[in-house]
């Protein structure tokens, strides 16, 4: 399966990702620029902020428990969109996901 980050200056970085893997480990496992990760995925910071395009959004359903409260830590604007890598499984129906960047994490 695949997931397309694009980050905020529109450079595109594609990578392969498993089954019930991270979007967040997904993409620092691929140095992908944008994506820090700095709480491993343990739902404690910010800094995996992403924004799911648009035409993805309903696949990839709402934010979960507390993602909100984090994210209104994040040091990028906060969307609609908004979401905490760490915590979007990757499932088959969402093979091919597009995930924007925001200009920064920290």
């Amino acid at each position: 399966m695949n997931i397309t980050f694009i980050a905020a200056d529109g450079t595109e970085t594609r990578v392969e990702v498993a089954a019930g893997e991270s979007i967040m480990r997904a993409a620092v496992q691929n140095d992908v620029d944008g994506i820090i990760g700095e709480c491993g995925g343990s739902m404690m910071c910010a800094t995996c902020h992403c924004y799911v395009d648009d035409a993805w959004a309903d696949a990839v359903g709402p934010q979960e428990d507390g993602e909100s409260d984090l994210l209104d830590c994040a040091a990028s604007e906060v969307r609609l969109t908004s979401r905490l890598s760490c915590q979007i499984k990757m499932r088959p129906e969402l093979d091919g996901l597009t995930i924007h960047l925001p200009e920064a994490q920290l």
